[in-house]
């Protein structure tokens, strides 16, 4: 092997020294970066998925549009069990909006919160769905899981699972909402997912929590349960916007609630 020259020998120290000044911020900014793929995280489709909300676009586009709304717009879900509904409300100038009100075709138990598996119960509560929960293969049409349990229900020790919102009529802890009205649900609300909402809220109440129905069923033995789930309704009638629902030492507290609605959750007395 040939000596190398002065010459050659500082061209390849000038070389090494400007590798070495650029390695350091390039690696820097490698850890700032995060990966690509979890901006661009999209809710799984099929082709007959997609077939269907193509299909479904064009059934409720001059809806959405006669509203004031746009497919892929930030989405929240509620669901009562009294009188048997789902709505979903649409985001629209900083707060939601309701869109439409579906009737549940079928949904199981009574009101109260799911307990365990096989007890053919839908749960209570409030909860989240992200992409990974869309589940457009299901053999009820389509579909999305609740995300039951939640950190509230696991605090108690409640088993279960694959709770779903899917189509057709017929249930054993889920929400069925029959093919046609899944389809709109789903699309409106994968299309909310796939357009950046990282996930969205789906609360889940027995009936609408207002002071004469909680004194209604004032003798039923999930009344204190249900106390626990006003703060998160009333946080949303007020100001249509989702709270934010935290789980602390077992119990939901919901940010920003008023305070003497807050203390509900408080009770001493209230283990359910």
């Amino acid at each position: 092997m040939k000596n190398s020259t002065p010459w050659q020998t500082l061209h390849r120290k000038k070389r090494f020294s400007l590798w070495r000044g650029l390695a350091f911020p390039l690696f820097v900014l490698f850890l700032l970066i995060p990966p690509v793929a979890a901006f661009t995280a999209s809710p799984p489709v099929t082709p007959r998925a997609q077939t269907l909300m193509r299909s479904t676009s064009a059934r409720i586009n001059q809806d959405l549009q006669n509203k004031g709304f746009h497919l892929g717009a930030p989405v929240f879900v509620r669901i009562f069990k009294i009188p048997g509904t789902l709505e979903v409300w649409l985001g629209k100038d900083g707060r939601f909006q309701l869109f439409k009100e579906y009737s549940i075709c079928c949904y199981s138990g009574y009101p109260g919160p799911k307990l365990m598996e096989g007890d053919w119960q839908s749960p209570e509560g409030f909860y989240t769905v992200s992409a990974r929960q869309m589940n457009p293969n299901s053999s009820y049409h389509l579909a999305f899981n609740v995300g039951y349990p939640n950190a509230f229900d696991r605090a108690r020790h409640r088993t279960g699972s694959s709770i779903m919102v899917h189509g057709e009529c017929s249930s054993r802890g889920c929400f069925a909402m029959g093919n046609k009205q899944m389809e709109e649900i789903y699309l409106l609300t994968h299309a909310a997912l796939a357009a950046g909402q990282k996930e969205f809220a789906l609360h889940i109440f027995p009936f609408r929590l207002t002071a004469r129905n909680l004194f209604k069923f004032r003798s039923s033995p999930w009344i204190n349960f249900w106390k626990k789930l006003r703060p998160g309704y009333d946080y949303f009638e007020q100001f249509h916007k989702a709270p934010v629902v935290n789980v602390v030492d077992g119990n939901y507290r919901i940010q920003g609630a008023p305070f003497e609605v807050a203390m509900l959750t408080n009770s001493k007395d209230e283990q359910q």
